[in-house]
């Protein structure tokens, strides 16, 4: 995988004591129940406003994870294209017949440590229906996937624990949205449980 911002040897620890330092300030608590997080797909959920990302970073930081995490592709366009890269962002082309899913495995399979951070709802708009690449991934690469969330009415964030998914999606997804059912986003009607 590429190099990234949680690699960058005087920024790295730089961030994680001002991201502590924010938390502190804004009142957030981080939440870190996972036992070894160091492969593993992170469930973002809910995500709904812009301000989901920039806290998602602050919270990456304060607990020490390299994270990756997948965006639209138009968001790696220039100007901005290498800075979001630069902080873990793999582009995703929803318009192409692309197997990111596979891409993922792939990219687990070449890799000792990795943790790609997965928005299963796809946008900040209202869905009825999560999309399961993120489960899919962790199946295909035989790793747990981590309950990653932003609780704005607790003001807490981080990882929750892992959950190892038996292949059997339906069954899984009811456990995993039961964790998710009282976690409110920013924008809780945009938020389906």
């Amino acid at each position: 995988m590429h190099h990234t911002v949680f690699d960058t040897p005087v920024i790295k620890p730089f961030m994680k004591m001002v991201s502590r330092s924010i938390l502190k300030i804004i009142g957030w608590k981080t939440v870190d129940k996972s036992e070894d997080r160091k492969r593993c797909v992170v469930i973002a959920a809910p995500h709904t406003s812009n301000w989901d990302f920039p806290l998602f970073l602050i919270v990456a930081f304060a607990l020490d994870m390299k994270a990756y995490w997948l965006g639209k592709h138009t968001l790696f366009k220039w100007p901005f294209g290498g800075f979001f890269r630069w902080l873990g962002g793999i582009p995703v082309d929803r318009t192409k017949k692309t197997n990111v899913v596979q891409q993922c495995v792939n990219h687990f399979n070449a890799a000792t440590d990795l943790v790609i951070v997965n928005a299963p709802e796809g946008t900040r708009s209202k869905v009825y229906e999560w999309k399961t690449g993120f489960y899919y991934i962790a199946t295909g690469a035989n790793v747990p996937i981590a309950l990653g969330f932003l609780d704005y009415k607790k003001k807490e964030g981080g990882i929750a624990g892992l959950f190892q998914p038996t292949g059997d999606i339906d069954s899984d997804m009811k456990i995993i949205k039961t964790f998710y059912a009282n976690i409110v986003g920013k924008n809780t009607k945009q938020f389906v449980r």
